[in-house]
């Protein structure tokens, strides 16, 4: 078995799952005022009506939103492993 060694995505992700509680983590949640603005933009990309910069907003609020998934499922592994070790 080859050992891979590890991307700046998992150490990026280790990290902040080791700074924060794995309960910290996994309850986090955006603001209401930001989940209020999520919806907005992608309302109106289901409409097509974007700006360019609306367009980038959106974006990055989905890099986000897939930073914080992948750090939701490392604190669980971690919980996990705790839990059972």
């Amino acid at each position: 078995m080859t050992d891979v060694a590890p991307t700046l995505w998992d150490e990026i992700l280790d990290f902040l799952v080791d700074v924060a509680s794995p309960e910290q983590v996994i309850g986090f949640q955006a603001s209401p005022a930001l989940q209020a603005r999520a919806s907005e933009l992608l309302e109106r990309n289901r409409e097509n009506t974007l700006t360019p910069a609306e367009q980038a907003e959106l974006e990055e609020f989905s890099r986000m939103n897939h930073l914080v998934s992948m750090l939701k499922i490392r604190a669980r592994k971690k919980l996990a492993f705790l839990q059972f070790n």
